[in-house]
């Protein structure tokens, strides 16, 4: 990978603008078909928003994310050895006003079905529920999923049988970390996607961090196929011009950016609205938990929490702890202070001495997905003009490494090849 500043440039057939893993999987695809690409990105490294950094020895994403290993578009780009991925445990701990619960898969860790006796976390018709709506999901055709009636995961789940109380206790504070909001009002469809991907795959995290998932991506293309730090400032009709006054020309261009550049470059592909997240990486003398596992508040003072030094060591230096914790929107004034509080509680231990190590506000971290939903959208904007992303399928890894795979087909038969 090189810098704008290197190299002549010379007319490729692909320009890709954006180097996240929905422009690395087009790339891959393009070039597998033979066809001549460049991948520019704007920033110092490859992945979007899926980037890892450094800070004072801890290993910090830029926003908490999970790595699902049941995504199918994982699973034929990836050798997932190398990632070293780390898992975490199949359930959640639930903090509520009269305690903590756990919600565990009992058919990968039978020990865990006392957890799910009726009475404590739910009812009997409750569990009868969620074990029809599991068995479906897991089972079933994904075209089948993907082809239901379009309502919102609160009437799904009202029309699986699922009571409010169940909803409120588990299901509203859990899925408010995935879709990133806290009404339920997000497709349906999506919902009973990801619930059949968690019930197939394992929730991991790589141990260098998300960060790596697309540095194994862009690793595979040749060397000189992404180039980086070259913002692009305009399309043109030959290609792009980028912001240092170099002419990219190219027969078709895929612009593969964030929601912001995507506007920008493209203002007739159409931008959803976004999701903001805000995520606070505490350091604890010791860990709080001591276990791999997500924690959720049934008050949603935080969308999640987990102790990622407990999921990957080496996550944090040799005596310390690791916490990252989750809220719906930006950083404000005293929302930290709120947070540290709301923390004290889920863990039950003092926060006083926990030390502030990095904020990480995401605010395009995920597409707004009402119904209906469309799944799957063109990327064509254009003649020679496409766009791919999370946005142009569902809000996930799976759908932006889709979303560009079907860019790459789109061009290849626009190309004639």
């Amino acid at each position: 990978m090189s810098a704008d500043r290197d190299a002549t440039d010379v007319r490729t057939d692909v320009l890709v603008v954006g180097a996240g893993v929905a422009g690395l999987a087009c790339a891959h695809d393009l070039l597998a078909a033979g066809v001549a690409v460049r991948v520019v990105e704007a920033d110092a490294e490859v992945g979007g928003r899926m980037r890892t950094d450094r800070v004072e020895g801890f290993v910090v994403d830029r926003g908490f994310q999970v790595f699902n290993t049941s995504y199918p578009q994982v699973r034929g780009r990836l050798d997932l050895r190398p990632l070293r991925l780390r898992p975490f445990t199949p359930g959640v701990l639930i903090h509520t006003e009269s305690g903590r619960l756990r919600f565990s898969d009992p058919t990968r860790r039978p020990r865990t079905l006392p957890d799910l006796l009726p009475g404590r976390l739910a009812g009997t018709r409750d569990l009868l529920a969620l074990a029809v709506l599991s068995g479906r999901d897991m089972l079933a055709p994904p075209r089948l999923l993907k082809s239901a009636t379009d309502t919102t995961t609160r009437t799904a789940l009202a029309d699986a049988g699922i009571s409010d109380t169940f909803v409120e206790r588990f299901f509203r504070p859990f899925l408010s970390g995935v879709f990133l909001e806290d009404e339920l009002v997000t497709s349906s469809r999506f919902f009973h996607l990801v619930w059949r991907s968690m019930l197939r795959g394992t929730l991991c995290l790589p141990a260098e961090g998300i960060g790596a998932v697309p540095r194994a991506l862009a690793a595979a293309l040749p060397e000189g196929t992404v180039r980086l730090e070259t913002p692009v400032e305009r399309l043109t009709d030959d290609g792009a011009l980028t912001v240092a006054g170099r002419e990219l020309a190219a027969r078709a261009v895929v612009v593969a950016t964030g929601p912001g550049a995507l506007a920008a470059l493209l203002p007739r592909a159409g931008v959803p609205a976004y999701r903001t997240v805000t995520t606070y990486y505490h350091v604890a003398p010791t860990s709080p938990l001591a276990e791999p596992t997500l924690l959720v508040d049934t008050r949603r003072r935080f969308l999640n929490t987990c102790v990622l030094s407990d999921v990957a060591p080496g996550h944090a230096p040799r005596g310390h702890a690791l916490v990252a914790t989750s809220v719906l929107g930006g950083d404000a004034e005293g929302r930290e202070r709120e947070v540290r509080g709301a923390l004290r509680e889920a863990y039950g231990t003092g926060t006083d001495g926990w030390d502030l190590l990095t904020v990480r506000t995401v605010a395009d971290a995920l597409p707004a997905m009402a119904p209906p939903q469309p799944l799957v959208r063109t990327s064509r904007v254009a003649a020679g003009r496409y766009a791919c992303g999370d946005h142009r399928a569902t809000g996930s890894v799976q759908g932006a490494l889709a979303s560009g795979a079907r860019a790459a087909g789109e061009v290849l038969r626009d190309l004639g090849r």
